[in-house]
Formats: structure tokens, sequence, C-alpha cells
């Protein structure tokens, strides 16, 4: 007996759509939707008042699972594409090289904060998650408006740890993308920078590519249902955020979130990437690499 195609979803309305209109079983599909949440609250020292680090993200999580992403089995999951890029060039697992995602994203603020400019976050703390899409995007988001030595960001945690800390107001400013960017913005949280950013998906080395194929090709039509559509599909939305703030949203309101790209993941862009996250040295050293080896599908 085959196993099931475990796909992970990434709060995305896609996966949700291509499960309800039978996509996936009409590619063919053995699957099953798992996992992927992460609605971890913020995580305050009781000592201090403040965020505890946390230097644990989406690249840890992918060297743990060997291409697996969470607890338990993800045949098919994502990440930014900085970290699928470096996970990839180290044979931790393969980037799928025929599609990729772009998130909305911004640095945000309490709607009270006196920052209104990103010149204004010089030396001032922003959450991100470690290694994770939310650290590379506040970089290069930040770096047109300031030196290198006066981007100040800190590791707390996983996206909705960061929509705690900016609706507490616990620290100056957190780095939102997707859907927790969308509550952020209907909590009332203002927007200082944009932050949107690519990303990539990944399976381990013992995954059948001809079920990477059937997934992304039932993501097509979904992707087109969702452009055509939009409104009848955020009410997926709901179940994916957590309890402390389903309540004060209304999920109608907001956009369609991350869209699927389906374009090649380039050798160019694999380099360019790795050049960029090796120069600011946010990894210990640079893999040597064989792009052929890294991604598939391209």
């Amino acid at each position: 007996m085959s196993k099931k195609f475990i796909i992970q979803p990434h709060g995305r309305l896609q996966e949700m759509i291509a499960h309800e209109k039978g996509y996936f079983k009409d590619e063919g599909l053995d699957y099953e939707l798992s996992g992927g949440r992460g609605d971890a609250p913020k995580d305050i020292d009781p000592e201090t008042g403040k965020p505890k680090e946390r230097k644990r993200g989406a690249y840890q999580a992918y060297q743990e699972g060997a291409g697996n992403k969470g607890e338990g089995r993800s045949d098919i999951s994502c990440a930014c594409h900085w970290t699928v890029n470096n996970a990839a060039a180290n044979n931790i697992g393969t980037m799928w090289g025929k599609a990729y995602v772009v998130t909305p994203g911004a640095i945000m603020v309490p709607a009270d904060s006196d920052i209104t400019a990103p010149e204004q976050l010089a030396g001032k703390e922003v959450a991100v998650g470690y290694q994770s899409g939310s650290h590379y995007t506040t970089i290069q988001a930040l770096e047109p408006f300031l030196k290198p030595e006066d981007i100040n960001i800190k590791f707390v945690g996983l996206p909705w740890a960061r929509v705690d800390l900016a609706y507490d107001g616990d620290l100056p400013a957190s780095s939102l993308w997707g859907l927790s960017y969308q509550v952020g913005e209907a909590l009332g949280l203002r927007r200082i920078v944009d932050c949107s950013f690519m990303i990539t998906f990944m399976f381990p080395d013992d995954v059948d590519q001809a079920d990477v194929e059937k997934y992304f090709n039932a993501l097509k039509r979904a992707q087109m249902d969702l452009d055509l559509r939009p409104e009848k599909y955020t009410h997926y939305f709901a179940d994916q955020i957590p309890e402390r703030y389903r309540d004060k949203v209304d999920v109608r309101r907001f956009g369609a979130g991350e869209r699927i790209v389906f374009l090649p993941y380039t050798q160019e862009t694999f380099q360019e990437t790795q050049d960029w996250i090796h120069q600011r040295k946010i990894f210990d050293e640079a893999p040597e690499f064989d792009y052929a080896m890294a991604v598939a599908g391209e």
C-alpha cells in the first residue's frame, strides 16, 4: 500500500480550494493535509518582562527533519526562498524549481506608536523569526534606509507571537507576513515599510516527483479560482487564525494573501540569493552546491 502524500499548508487559500474542489483527487493524488499552523503565543521572560530570544526557525526545522518541516512528515512544505535555497544548497532537501509564492508583508508598529518612517527604526528592536522569512526580508527592506549597524532585529519565534508582541506593544515593531500581516492590519497595526517576499517549496529525498507535479497541477487550477473570485474563499482564513484573534477580525475584508507564481526559480536567481545570504553572514559558511542537484523541475 502506497503512503499518502502529506501536504503541509502555509496559512494560504490555494490548498483549501484544491481540497474543496477535488483538484488533488482529479490529479490522482492520494494525500493528506497536516500541520503547518504554528500559532504559539509570545514568550515573555517573567523576570525581565521582555520577550525571550528564540534562535530556532524554518531552517532548523528543515535540518532536523531532513527536508521535512515541522512535526512528523511533510512531503511538500514551504518557507521563505532564502531558507529553502540554503537548505537545498546544503543537501538537506530538494527545492521545487517551477513555482514560487509571493507573500505580502510589512514591518508594523502599534497604532499609537510615534514611529512613522523606516529611518525612525534605527537602533529599535524589530521582532523577527530566526533564519526565517521575516529575518531576511526585514534586513532587505531596511537596507535602503538604514546602515547595517542600525538594523536591530530581535529573534522572538513564530509569526503569531510577533503579532502578540506588536499588538501588546512589547517591542517597537514586528515583521509580519501572509495571514499574520492581514490580521495585524485588521487589528490596527500600521505599516512602516513593505516586506513582501518570495516563498519556495521543499520536499525530502524519498518523495516521488510525479506526486509533486500532481500537487502543483492542482494548485494551478486553484490559483485561477482564487484570482477570479477571492471573496468566495477568504472564509478559510478563519480556521487558520489563532482563537485569541479570531473574533477580533472579519476575514471577509481580507485580500487573497499569498499568490503562487508558476515561473522558474532559475540558476541565476539561486546564485544571487546565495550571494545575498552569505554576504550578510546569516549562516556561518557558504556551501559548495550543484544547482541541478539542489533544484528539481526547473
